[in-house]
């Protein structure tokens, strides 16, 4: 059974048969969770759930809560919601979690002496053709290209952006000073720049070539240069020093590219495909068509290159090119170097709860 979007919000599907129910005794360390971090999240995302019926009784509860208080955040969650576990289509219950963070780069409004590498702006030829109404499979599929005469072909990729073929002259947001930090960019999806002025900038995702992410460190492992221990962000910049004359060639081998919109650095945090400011430790980047957006996710999984137990409740709230799947989740870790080494080491086993509004199935508009 499939739960449909509800009419004008953009809600995707939610495959019900990879859902088994379940109760909050059991998660993983649920009484020693500090749930009113995540209620504060919950909350930014409520300026979006609101306007859908399903979400709206959640909603108008949780502002009525005292935020600092764990006891009654939990009370809330355990009153307003249901646990149901997500399952693979496999019939699996693990998958993999990964972390991201907003990196801190160098840059300069022009290009000169090391500042030669652009973060640009979407090109003006690309197309996005919306799939959402020719196929309920393909609810929430989109489609870049370009014309080639009559024909709509699939846009560059980033070995043919790099080597100049997309129109993108004059639509550089900025100069930065080192290639790896422009790549892992495009893989984290925002970031922050200090300006050699003096000023800071963010820089946040607009848009992507349409072509899948491919992950230069597998490619590594599977090549037997790097371990898999050693396929972290960390690794790859190493492999890249200790490799220079090979670097661009491996960084190309990922055709997916990402174009970027300049915001104020004033936030806290970057902005999600939710549109709301992620929170360090409780904001996870899931596949929207397996979890909603907003949704309060329990997340059971290990501190990076640990075993460590990693078990609290996370709000979805972010997306990305690599996120597939239903048990699939990007850990947001924050900002700055710290965030950098967690998110680097980050690729854990875990397991996954979605916490939906009770009655959310019975609901007649969120069928």
């Amino acid at each position: 059974m499939v739960i449909s979007p509800v009419p004008g919000t953009g809600t995707p599907a939610i495959d019900l048969s990879r859902l088994s129910p379940a109760s909050f005794a059991a998660l993983p360390d649920w009484p020693r969770d500090r749930p009113h971090e995540a209620l504060a999240a919950f909350l930014r995302g409520c300026d979006k759930l609101r306007m859908q019926t399903a979400w709206r009784a959640a909603c108008e509860q949780a502002v009525q809560v005292d935020a600092r208080d764990p006891a009654a955040a939990r009370a809330f969650f355990e009153t307003q919601f249901e646990p149901f576990a997500l399952g693979n289509a496999d019939g699996t219950m693990e998958g993999t979690i990964t972390g991201y963070y907003e990196p801190l780069l160098r840059g300069s409004r022009s290009r000169a002496g090391s500042y030669r590498h652009p973060i640009h702006q979407p090109p003006p030829d690309m197309l996005t053709v919306d799939l959402t109404g020719a196929h309920p499979d393909l609810q929430g599929r989109r489609l870049r290209g370009r014309l080639d005469g009559r024909r709509v072909v699939a846009y560059h990729t980033r070995a043919d952006i790099e080597a100049g073929k997309a129109p993108l002259h004059g639509r550089e947001i900025v100069w930065i000073d080192d290639p790896v930090d422009v790549f892992f960019l495009h893989v984290q999806g925002s970031g922050r720049v200090m300006l050699d002025d003096g000023r800071t900038i963010r820089v946040s995702y607009a848009d992507q070539n349409g072509h899948a992410y491919v992950s230069v460190g597998r490619l590594l492992v599977e090549r037997g240069e790097l371990t898999l221990d050693q396929a972290s962000m960390q690794g790859i910049r190493a492999w890249g020093e200790r490799n220079p004359g090979r670097l661009e060639a491996l960084l190309q081998e990922n055709p997916s590219y990402v174009f970027f919109r300049e915001l104020s650095a004033d936030a806290d945090g970057p902005p999600g495909s939710l549109g709301v400011e992620l929170t360090a430790g409780r904001s996870l980047a899931v596949d929207p068509r397996a979890i909603p957006l907003g949704a309060p996710v329990f997340l059971s999984t290990t501190e990076p290159n640990s075993t460590v137990p990693l078990n609290r409740l996370m709000i979805a709230q972010d997306t990305g090119g690599a996120i597939k799947g239903s048990v699939r989740g990007d850990f947001y870790w924050g900002s700055g170097d710290e965030a950098g080494r967690q998110a680097g080491r980050m690729r854990q086993s875990g397991r996954m709860w979605i916490l939906l509004p009770r009655g959310f199935t019975a609901d007649p508009a969120a069928r």
